[in-house]
């Protein structure tokens, strides 16, 4: 049996300034959260990004399709009600920050980790004051708390809307310093998911590539890029 899927009901999606914000209209009528709460963003860029995704659709609504409106349907029904939660388990990465653990073999390896990670380690403490240290192996390095604290400054400051595009970025590459590079715009979104693959990649060298494990890999590369973009259509 086919999964179901909701049919396309109006003919024109668009996106109109309203009180606190931009809302889009279907026909004229107000787009609601699945939580029936009013879809109000805080930009135009975002309230056209999320109005262009409603217009894409054909016949049938394809969810996977619309990540604008997904990552703000997340804002409003879940970030809004738990943002310090969510802040504080975000902040918490810095701790256990996926640069700061490295390989002890082979050589190799360990050469590029330093060269494509050391200066991003760098940048954080030059961008934030904070100076993380790298580790070799799985044993856990206890980081710096006041170094800690200041990575977790910007994040405790975010609003609903940046805090769920900053959640996929941290989750999706393990890394609060890779993605606060992002958002300062010291990295690329591409260069970033790169530098957040470079074990994985090491592993497809030497014992070449599996096909599920790429097309997993793909998925998380795409929705990646969907945060960095909504990160973008805010600022």
């Amino acid at each position: 049996m086919s999964e179901w899927k909701a049919k396309r009901f109006w003919k024109q999606a668009s996106a109109t300034q309203a009180d606190g914000g931009w809302q889009v209209l279907l026909d004229g009528r107000p787009v609601r959260t699945p939580a029936k709460a009013a879809l109000l963003l805080p930009s135009q860029a975002l309230a056209e990004a999320v109005a262009a995704e409603w217009d894409a659709q054909e016949e049938r609504i394809d969810p996977r399709a619309m990540p604008a409106t997904r990552t703000a349907n997340s804002a409003i029904d879940k970030l809004a009600l738990q943002r310090e939660e969510v802040a504080e388990m975000l902040a918490s990465y810095g701790g256990s920050d996926m640069l700061c653990y490295r390989a002890e073999t082979p050589a190799e390896l360990v050469a590029r980790q330093a060269a494509e990670w050391d200066p991003l380690l760098d940048w954080a403490e030059t961008a934030h004051g904070a100076r993380l240290r790298p580790t070799a192996g799985i044993m856990p390095v206890t980081q710096d708390a006041a170094a800690l604290e200041r990575l977790a400054a910007p994040v405790r400051e975010m609003e609903p809307f940046a805090l769920a595009a900053f959640h996929d970025l941290v989750a999706l590459s393990g890394s609060l310093v890779l993605a606060l590079a992002v958002i300062a715009d010291r990295l690329d979104p591409e260069e970033a998911w790169r530098l957040s693959r470079i074990d994985e990649e090491w592993q497809i060298e030497q014992w070449g590539e599996d096909e599920e494990a790429e097309a997993m890999a793909q998925v998380k590369r795409a929705a990646f890029l969907d945060a960095a973009r909504f990160w973008k259509l805010l600022h």
